[in-house]
């Protein structure tokens, strides 16, 4: 079926708010004088307190997720495996990089940024129905792949697993706000419970605050990143990112049937620019930190359009 470019105008249009409030957080941070610490802070109030705010009363709300096909892990993460192997090939024959660099590489071509952009634009571009099974991918998100890169972080090295590597992957995610939020409150309402007022209130005021905030949360963070180094691999980042990802994950769930709902609502999240988790994966091998520093910056301005795209196409499949 062909894409109605009508409707991919008013998704870009749509859209269009949530990178204006990016531009804002990165002119911020580039022109407006606001310090690296003020940016750091900002993030981790949106990580830690109103993220967890608006996902722990979405999924108490009305967040069951045993109504959710769990196929779409199977197309999520079965689109990030393929992917992934496919960006650690193209870097080796491309760029030539070892192999750390290589699974840094392939790294940021599979991992979205999921919780500053991905929760507003489901949000804003898609519906409630959607939410439920965003929470349940991310839930997975970063065990999962954070595990991936681990792992092969540490064969390069070594020839072998680190079981240290995996124990850090596994206590850093049990310990994760946002994946704790989404179980205790999809726990929460499955026992039936409800929010007492006092406490409701307050937390329907972060969740009301918490996608501008990590819009600009998130422009302010692309703003200590450049653009100049390793151009070449960067743009090739992107690419990957935000073509080939979408793609095998919609192409994976078209194979193994999955419903309309949760196809939107994985490809959404794979359609994604690259997340600023890869920039500190990049850090701590010591690999690709320009390359992957531009990669946030190139595909996160290029998403403004095919993020509405891949909505567009999947709505109209």
């Amino acid at each position: 079926m062909p894409i109605p470019f009508d409707r991919v105008l008013d998704q870009v249009l749509l859209a269009s708010p949530l990178f204006v409030l990016v531009g804002l957080g990165y002119s911020l941070g580039r022109w407006g004088g606001w310090s690296k610490e003020a940016s750091k802070a900002l993030a981790a109030f949106v990580f830690s307190v109103a993220m967890p705010a608006l996902l722990f009363r979405q999924m108490a709300t009305f967040g069951d997720l045993s109504g959710v096909d769990a196929r779409l892990l199977i197309a999520f993460f079965g689109g990030c495996g393929v992917v992934f192997v496919i960006g650690r090939m193209l870097s080796w024959r491309l760029f030539g990089h070892n192999g750390v660099e290589q699974s840094v590489f392939g790294l940021g071509g599979v991992f979205s940024n999921n919780v500053l952009l991905g929760i507003p634009i489901a949000h804003l571009l898609l519906s409630e129905q959607h939410i439920p099974p965003v929470a349940l991918a991310l839930v997975f998100n970063a065990l999962i792949l954070w595990t991936l890169v681990t792992l092969s972080v540490e064969w390069s090295r070594h020839g072998e697993l680190s079981l240290n590597g995996i124990g850090k992957t596994l206590r850093g995610v049990i310990t994760n706000p946002v994946v704790a939020s989404i179980v205790g409150g999809a726990a929460y309402g499955f026992a039936g419970l409800t929010i007492p007022t006092p406490l409701d209130r307050p937390m329907a005021m972060l969740a009301a605050a918490t996608g501008p905030m990590s819009l600009v949360a998130l422009g302010l963070s692309l703003a200590e990143f450049g653009i100049r180094q390793g151009w070449q691999a960067s743009s090739t980042i992107a690419a990957v990112k935000l073509v080939l990802h979408p793609l095998a994950v919609w192409g994976i769930a078209g194979a193994i049937g999955l419903p309309a709902i949760e196809t939107q609502a994985v490809v959404m999240m794979a359609s994604l620019a690259t997340g600023v988790n890869v920039y500190l994966m990049s850090r701590q091998f010591g690999a690709l930190e320009g390359e992957i520093s531009a990669a946030l910056v190139v595909s996160t301005a290029v998403s403004a359009v095919t993020v509405p795209l891949w909505i567009t196409a999947t709505g109209a499949a």
